[in-house]
């Protein structure tokens, strides 16, 4: 028992999201069922499919084949073949939304990297510093908290290092061990500084832009002055780069566009040849061997000059948003970026043509996946906000390689995947539902609604609800009138959140209602069910379906022809997700947990036990009979026989939006770190009914 409770004590330190009440539940079932120990906490891998939000790049001195690479979700990966494979080094601590824009390895000592970030939610970020090659970090604190959005290290003094926070310029002597705030504290002026560059040859002369013009200081921060004379009012400053050979000589990208000094900032001249779209320039970069040509990585492509500024063109197409741009110095026709979506795009050819380096990491939102019905092997996965570089990503190899599958869908969101019975592959989007072809290459819509719309019963249910086992009754339903006919056709384009295809009918719900189709796509029929619309999760079994909202669950026994309220249990206060097991047993999981029942909603069973709350998703999985649980506010993932209620669980690493499985191995779905596998050969640990 000693065992016991000391590793209950170290899996409660450990999972600050697992919660006092879900902890509380585990510590009691632990006791009651006297389960022998926690399985080992092994973190499930990271499959694909590749690419994601990359946001820094940065070279180890003298080997500019050894990269590390910042993300928005705290990870950096390393590559060690010049970007050719990548892998996951160390998860910055704190919180799990760290956007690491700065990565600046020492250039006296490689082992010595520091990584610079921010938070999305928040005004929060800080400095972390790594002295073995960033296998491991420690956070000064000095800079604790700080939201950095700039981070340089003095050419001429490598012990010199430099930070832009929403406060101010700070400055560290020391190898970043300590920090000194030198632009004026509580200044209403030199804050939000969201670039910084330091003279090559004098760190005394430091420039600083903000998010409202650039500023410059030539004695160490003792006193500044404003360089806007040229540059359009109120203009963000996103990057300042010097010419290391001619240090009077300055570039600056601001929100207005592209801006070159020759006077060290005192006058700039508006740079032109990019687009007014395209002037959010987020970075410029040099070439080290030809200082004539400059890289401006901006939210509508890559531009490049070569004769320093006169003109410019696009080398990417203006789908790329380019947060960073890496020059080999070895070579400086290889260049490399990191791009919102994309993640790493590199090219052999001073930037004429790109292709992804996006090989191990995994960084994409995934919202949707599937495991194929015959094919274990066969993964797909749809993802979010990825526009030209999402949609469908299809692996025939367990997530060894992943192929996009994009064409029809013109970038739409994939929230929802499923397989009919016939094999057909069938994608719910942010606007409307497509079929997979034959030859697995191009989505066809499916979004003709000839609609006899879908009724229900309005029969006033009373709130019969449970209280632990006890089984609550539901009212019989009524009988409904026949659909009618003869409305004219009109296109479903809304949202869809879930569908099932194993029914005796396609069964989807959206943002307009929830829809069947009995000719696998080619007419849906439906809309709101009992005035409401906001149906999240959908499941069928046979002509037996069920549709759940947030409030309530409603049925239909004749395949989505007639639909009639359920009662819930009164200790579920808000639904998240339905689920049928071969047997027709209907599963609720919500907030407060899970719960079944055997005979259609007129009485509700809890899951005993089951120490997991604010349950997102519920799947069955024919093959082992299990009924697979997991929440977004959780790294757990539950498994409960159908049957005898028994459950296992795992412990992931990572948050999680779906649970599959694929040939006796799970896997998971992230909106943060892409397609999570179970280790192979991984114990699981019992649970009790």
């Amino acid at each position: 028992m000693n065992g016991l409770w000391l590793q209950l004590r170290k899996i409660a330190r450990a999972r600050r999201v697992f919660g006092v009440f879900r902890f509380a539940v585990f510590l009691a079932w632990a006791l009651c069922a006297g389960v022998a120990a926690f399985a080992t906490a092994v973190p499930w891998s990271t499959v694909g499919p590749d690419g994601g939000d990359a946001r820094s790049i940065a070279a180890v001195p003298g080997d500019p084949s050894h990269l590390y690479l910042g993300t928005t979700n705290s990870w950096i990966y390393e590559s060690t073949d010049g970007a050719m494979l990548w892998h996951r080094l160390a998860k910055l601590p704190s919180v799990d939304n760290l956007v690491i824009d700065h990565i600046l390895v020492d250039r006296t000592n490689p082992l010595v990297v520091y990584a610079a970030a921010w938070t999305l939610s928040h005004e929060g970020g800080g400095l972390w510093v790594s002295r073995d090659g960033g296998r491991s970090w420690n956070e000064p604190a000095g800079l604790r908290g700080q939201s950095i959005r700039a981070f340089v290290q003095a050419p001429s003094d490598a012990a010199m290092l430099f930070a832009g926070t929403l406060e101010g310029v700070f400055r560290s002597n020391d190898d970043g061990a300590t920090w000194t705030q030198i632009s004026p504290e509580g200044s209403k002026e030199i804050h939000e500084v969201e670039s910084l560059a330091v003279d090559p040859a004098n760190p005394e002369i430091v420039y600083a832009g903000t998010w409202h013009l650039p500023w410059k200081t030539n004695n160490g921060g003792k006193n500044w002055h404003n360089i806007k004379k040229g540059v359009i009012d109120d203009s963000d400053v996103f990057s300042i780069i010097i010419d290391p050979l001619k240090p009077h000589v300055v570039y600056a990208s601001a929100c207005s566009g592209i801006y070159k000094s020759e006077t060290g900032g005192e006058l700039f001249r508006k740079i032109h040849g990019i687009p007014a779209t395209a002037r959010r320039t987020r970075v410029l970069r040099q070439d080290p061997a030809h200082r004539a040509t400059v890289y401006a990585g901006t939210t509508e492509g890559l531009y490049k000059t070569m004769d320093g500024g006169g003109t410019f063109k696009r080398m990417t197409g203006p789908e790329v948003i380019v947060n960073d741009v890496f020059i080999d110095p070895a070579n400086t026709e290889r260049v490399l970026l990191a791009t919102d979506r994309g993640g790493v795009l590199a090219s052999a050819d001073g930037a004429a043509t790109f292709a992804p380096a996006n090989r191990g990491i995994s960084e994409r939102k995934v919202a949707a996946l599937m495991v194929d019905r015959v094919q274990g092997s066969r993964i797909f996965a749809g993802v979010v906000n990825d526009k030209t570089f999402g949609s469908v990503f299809i692996s025939e190899d367990a997530g060894a390689q992943w192929k996009q599958v994009a064409d029809g869908l013109d970038g739409r969101d994939v929230f929802a995947l499923a397989q009919s019975i016939d094999g057909d592959v069938v994608a719910g989007t942010s606007s409307g539902i497509f079929v997979l072809d034959g030859d697995s290459s191009r989505w066809q819509p499916r979004n003709v609604v000839d609609n006899a719309p879908v009724k229900a019963v309005a029969v006033a249910v009373a709130p019969h609800k449970t209280k632990g086992k006890r089984p609550v009754k539901s009212p019989s339903p009524a009988k409904n009138p026949a659909p009618t006919k003869g409305k004219p056709q009109m296109v479903l384009d809304s949202r869809v959140f879930a569908l099932d295809l194993s029914g005796d009918a396609w069964l989807a719900s959206t943002s307009g209602g929830v829809y069947t189709s009995k000719d696998k796509g080619t007419t849906w029929q439906g809309g709101p069910v009992m005035g409401m619309a906001g149906y999240l999760s959908v499941a069928a079994h046979g002509s037996l379906m069920a549709a759940a909202q947030p409030s309530g669950v409603v049925l239909s026994h004749d395949a989505g022809q007639n639909w009639w309220p359920i009662s819930t249990p009164i200790a579920l206060t808000k639904i998240h997700a339905v689920a049928f097991s071969a047997d027709g047993t209907l599963w609720v999981g919500g907030r407060e947990g899970v719960y079944f029942s055997r005979d259609a909603g007129k009485s509700w069973m809890w899951v005993h036990r089951l120490p997991l709350v604010d349950v997102d998703e519920l799947s069955y999985d024919a093959a082992s009979g299990a009924v697979l649980v997991s929440s977004q506010g959780s790294d757990f993932v539950y498994a409960i026989d159908a049957k005898t209620l028994d459950w296992k669980w795992w412990e992931t690493g990572y948050r999680l939006s779906r649970v599959r499985m694929a040939g006796g191995r799970l896997l998971a779905a992230s909106m943060e770190d892409g397609v999570l596998a179970e280790p192979k050969g991984e114990e699981t640990e019992i649970g009790a009914k």
